[in-house]
C-alpha cells in the first residue's frame, strides 16, 4: 500500500500549519485505475488540484511551515468529504466514470476508509494538536485549486477565500489581496465553504475553533512550476501580512 500522506517540515515551530488534501492523483496498483480506460484522465482536474502541490511545498518551505498532503487520488476517496457522502467515492466527476467505484459494497468502501482517509486525518491531528499545544492561535491554511472554466462559465478570480463561522484568517486574508490591483479575489468563490460542509476545515477547524480558512488559486495560473514559483510567493507575503496583523508567532 502506499503512503496515505507526506509531510514537509513537520517538526517546523511556526503557527502556520498547511493542508493540501487534493495534492495527488495516485491511484494505488491494486485498484486498477478504478478501472478508467484513458489514464490521461487522471492528469485533469476530476482525480486532484491541479498545482497545488508543487504551490504549498515551495510555501512551506519558503515560511518553513508544517505542511501534510495527501497520496491519493480524490477518486479513491476524497479526504475533504465525509465517507458517507457520495462524492466521497464518486461515480462520476466532471463527466468523467468511474466504474470500481459504482456499487460498491460496506467493505470495501471500509478498506478505503481505513487504508488511506483515517491515516491521513490521524496524521493531520496530530501535527495540528503540536500546534495547539505550542501557539496560542495557530494558522490553519487549507490549500486548493479550482478549474478556469466550470459549466461554460469561464471563472473570473485569480484566488478565491473560503470561510464559513470563522473570520478571523479570511476577513484580513482579503484585505490584503484586495490591495493588489491585478487580482480578481473571491470571497466564498467559486465555491462557497458555507455548503456542503468540507470535511477537513470542519472538523479539524470548526469544531475545535482553530483559526482557519480555504485558499482556492485558478488551476492556469500554477499549472507550471514558474507559475507555482509566482503564487508561492505571492501566498507568502501575503501570510506574512496576515501574521504580523494577528501578532501570532
Amino acid at each position: 500500500m502506499s503512503d496515505p500522506f507526506s509531510t514537509t517540515h513537520e517538526e517546523s515551530s511556526s503557527p502556520i500549519l498547511l493542508i493540501a488534501d487534493h495534492a495527488s492523483r495516485h491511484i494505488p496498483e491494486a485498484y486498477n485505475l478504478l478501472g478508467i480506460e484513458d489514464p490521461a484522465l487522471l492528469r485533469r482536474h476530476v482525480a486532484w488540484d491541479i498545482g497545488i502541490e508543487d504551490v504549498t511545498r515551495r510555501m512551506s518551505d519558503k515560511l518553513e511551515a508544517s505542511a501534510i498532503y495527501s497520496g491519493f487520488s480524490r477518486l479513491l476517496i476524497d479526504p475533504n468529504r465525509y465517507p458517507d457522502d457520495p462524492a466521497s467515492m464518486p461515480v462520476e466527476s466532471d463527466g468523467v466514470r468511474v466504474p470500481a467505484n459504482v456499487g460498491l459494497t460496506a467493505v470495501q468502501k471500509a478498506e478505503r476508509v481505513a487504508g488511506y482517509f483515517e491515516p491521513y486525518h490521524n496524521k493531520l491531528r496530530q501535527m495540528l494538536d503540536r500546534k495547539v499545544a505550542d501557539h496560542k492561535q495557530p494558522i490553519v491554511l487549507s490549500m486548493h485549486s479550482f478549474t478556469p472554466v466550470m459549466n461554460d462559465f469561464e471563472r473570473p478570480w485569480h484566488v478565491g477565500i473560503l470561510w464559513d463561522q470563522d473570520e478571523r484568517l479570511a476577513r484580513p486574508l482579503l484585505e490584503i489581496f484586495r490591495k493588489n490591483p491585478t487580482l480578481v479575489v473571491g470571497d466564498n468563490e467559486p465555491y462557497s465553504a458555507k455548503q456542503p460542509f468540507g470535511y477537513t476545515m470542519n472538523e479539524h477547524g470548526t469544531k475545535r475553533d482553530i483559526p482557519h480558512v480555504v485558499i482556492e488559486i485558478r488551476q492556469d495560473l500554477i499549472d507550471t512550476h514558474h507559475g507555482a514559483e509566482q503564487w508561492s510567493s505571492l501566498m507568502v507575503d501575503a501570510v506574512l501580512q496576515l501574521q504580523k496583523r494577528l501578532a501570532v508567532s
